[in-house]
C-alpha cells in the first residue's frame, strides 16, 4: 500500500454529502424540490428518522447540510456520525474518517501521514468545550417525556439520574431547549463530551465528544469498581437503560452499563474495563451484522487474540491464531470461537431476543418486520392483473 498524505480537501473535492447519504440509506424527497438545496430523508412515512437539508447539490467540494434542530456540517461531520456503518477500524475516530472518505473515492487507503495543518485545523474545531453547553441535572419530580415515549419507567430514569444530564448548547441559534445528555466520562471521570437524544428522533453528540476513548458508563457500585463483576455494552444509552429495566431482577445490584456511542474504538473498550479489574464484558450489541462483529472484535480484544473479521456468504470469516474459519452470527460468539482458539471467557452475550434489533425495540415491542415471500396463489393473482392493465393499455 503506498504512503500518501491524507489530504481531506481533496478528497472532500470527490466525495460529497450526497455520496454518503445514499449510501446510508437516504433518499431524495422529491417534494421539497430541487433546487441551491435538495433534502434527503432516512426512512418514510411514521418511519421518518431524520431529514438532511443538503447545499450544493451538484458541486461535491462545496455540499454542507443542516437539520432543521440546528445541526449542521460537512461529509466528515456526516461520516463521524455514522462510523458504525462503515465497518472500518483504525487508532482514531479521523484514520476511520480518512478510510470511510479513501473508500467512496476509490484512493487507497491512507498510511495516516498527515496533511498536519487541514487536519489541525479540522481537529481545532473538535475539542470538546465543556463551556459551550448549559447543563443541569434531570429533576425526578419532572422527568422528560422522551423517556416515557421510550418504554423507560420513571423507576429506571431516577435510577440512572446521576448519569444523566439536560443539555443545551449555547451556539445553537435555532434550538434554545434542553435535550437530553448522556455523559461521557474518560478513566479520569472527567467528562469528555455527550451523546445527545431528543425529540423527533433527534439523535447527535456533543461538539469534539471523545468517542475514540470516552464512553457513557453508568456505574452502579456506589464508587467501589472493584465490586462490579459484569459489565454490559450497548450501541445506545437507550438501549443500555432498556436493558437493565427488563433484566434487572437477574442482575446484581452491583454491575455497569456502558453506551459506545454507535461507534466503536478498541480504547473505549479497553479503557472501560480498565476501569472495572473484577469484571466480565458482555455483549449487549444490536442484532444485526454490525453488532455481531462488535462483538467479535470485543472477544479479540479482551482475550488479547488479534482477530481480522469479514463479511462471507455463510457468515462471518475470522483470521486468528494462524486459522481461518467461519462464524454463525445466529449463533453464540464464544462457543464457536473457542473451538478454534483458546479462550479465557473473559466476555459473554446477553443479546436481544432475535425478533428484535436491539434492546430499547425489545421493551417497546416493537420487533423487525419480517419479509415475507409471496406464496404461489398470490403471484399467479398478481400476474393476472399485471396481464389485464397491459391488455387495457
Amino acid at each position: 500500500m503506498p504512503d500518501y498524505k491524507v489530504n481531506f480537501k481533496e478528497l472532500k473535492a470527490r466525495v460529497g454529502v450526497t455520496d454518503v447519504a445514499y449510501a446510508l440509506g437516504y433518499r431524495l424527497d422529491r417534494k421539497a424540490g430541487v433546487g441551491r438545496y435538495i433534502e434527503l430523508v432516512l426512512g418514510d412515512g411514521r418511519d421518518k428518522r431524520d431529514t438532511l437539508i443538503v447545499s450544493h447539490p451538484n458541486d461535491r467540494a462545496s455540499q454542507t447540510f443542516f437539520r432543521r434542530n440546528g445541526s449542521k456540517g460537512d461529509v466528515l461531520t456526516l461520516i463521524r456520525e455514522n462510523l458504525d456503518a462503515f465497518l472500518v477500524t483504525g487508532k482514531d475516530e479521523w484514520q476511520k474518517v480518512a478510510k470511510v472518505m479513501a473508500r467512496f473515492a476509490n484512493m487507497p487507503e491512507p498510511e495516516y501521514h498527515e496533511n498536519r495543518e487541514y487536519l489541525k485545523s479540522v481537529k481545532a474545531a473538535s475539542v470538546f468545550d465543556a463551556s459551550r453547553y448549559e447543563t443541569r441535572p434531570v429533576n425526578p419530580d419532572k422527568i422528560p417525556s422522551l423517556f416515557s415515549k421510550r418504554g423507560l419507567s420513571d423507576e429506571t430514569v431516577r435510577r440512572f439520574a446521576l448519569f444523566i444530564s439536560l443539555i443545551r448548547d449555547k451556539r445553537n441559534g435555532n434550538f434554545d431547549g434542553y435535550n437530553i445528555g448522556f455523559p461521557y466520562t474518560g478513566a479520569d471521570g472527567q467528562v469528555k463530551g455527550y451523546e445527545i437524544r431528543g425529540y423527533g428522533g433527534y439523535k447527535s453528540k456533543a461538539a469534539g465528544t471523545d468517542s475514540s476513548s470516552a464512553a457513557w458508563v453508568a456505574d452502579f457500585s456506589g464508587g467501589n469498581p472493584e465490586a462490579v463483576r459484569s459489565v454490559f455494552f450497548c450501541e445506545s444509552a437507550f438501549d443500555a437503560m432498556a436493558f437493565h429495566q427488563m433484566n434487572r431482577n437477574q442482575l446484581h445490584p452491583d454491575v455497569a452499563l456502558v453506551s459506545l456511542g454507535g461507534t466503536f474504538s478498541d480504547n473505549q473498550i479497553t479503557g472501560v474495563m480498565g476501569r472495572f479489574p473484577n469484571a466480565k464484558a458482555f455483549d449487549c450489541f444490536d442484532n444485526d451484522i454490525a453488532g455481531r462483529i462488535y462483538g467479535l472484535r470485543m472477544i479479540g480484544l479482551l482475550e488479547g487474540i488479534p482477530m481480522k473479521i469479514s463479511k462471507a456468504e455463510d457468515g462471518l470469516q475470522v483470521e486468528a491464531g494462524g486459522k481461518n474459519f467461519t462464524v454463525n452470527p445466529t449463533k453464540p460468539l464464544a462457543s464457536q470461537l473457542v473451538a478454534h482458539l483458546p479462550l479465557r471467557y473473559r466476555t459473554g452475550q446477553w443479546l436481544p431476543p432475535k425478533a428484535f434489533k436491539d434492546w430499547n425495540d425489545c421493551l417497546l415491542n416493537r420487533p423487525v418486520a419480517p419479509v415475507l415471500a409471496p406464496c404461489k396463489e398470490e403471484r399467479d393473482r398478481n400476474l393476472a392483473e399485471r396481464r389485464k392493465g397491459s391488455l387495457k393499455m
